[in-house]
C-alpha cells in the first residue's frame, strides 16, 4: 500500500534533495502533500505555505535543520503521522525525545534512499 507523505521543507530548486524527493514519491506512486516557505508546484504536487491540518499522514520526510523545526513540533505531532524520517542534516535530539514521549516512531533515514531500495 501506498503511503501519503508531507514533504515538509519543500522547495522549487531542482537540485534540492526535498524536490527530488517530491519526484521519486510520485513516481512510486505515493500521495504526497509539501510544504515549503515559497508556494509552487512540482511534479503535480502543490507546496503550501500555510499548516495545514492534512489527515492520514503516514509519513512526515524532514527537509528542515534542527535550528529551524522547533516552531514546528506541536504541528507535526499533531498530525499523528506514523512515522518521521530525518533526513541526513535533519537530525535533531530534542524532537527525538519529544517524540519518543508521544510514541511516535522516526528514523534517521533518507526517504531517497529508502526509495531506490524499496524500504519506504
Amino acid at each position: 500500500m501506498k503511503k501519503k507523505t508531507l514533504v515538509f521543507g519543500a522547495s522549487l530548486k531542482p537540485e534540492r534533495y526535498a524536490n527530488l524527493a517530491i519526484h521519486r514519491l510520485k513516481a512510486s506512486g505515493h500521495e504526497v502533500v509539501a510544504f515549503g516557505i515559497e508556494k509552487g508546484t512540482i511534479a503535480g504536487v502543490n507546496i503550501t505555505t500555510e499548516l495545514v491540518p492534512y489527515n492520514n499522514i503516514d509519513t512526515i520526510t524532514l527537509y528542515l535543520r534542527a535550528v529551524n523545526q522547533r516552531t514546528y513540533y506541536n504541528y507535526l505531532m499533531g498530525l499523528n503521522p506514523n512515522r518521521i524520517l530525518f533526513n541526513p542534516g535533519t537530525e535533531n535530539p530534542e524532537f527525538f525525545e519529544l517524540l519518543r514521549k508521544e510514541n511516535i516512531v522516526f528514523e534517521t533515514a533518507c526517504a531517497l534512499v529508502l526509495l531506490s531500495t524499496n524500504q519506504y
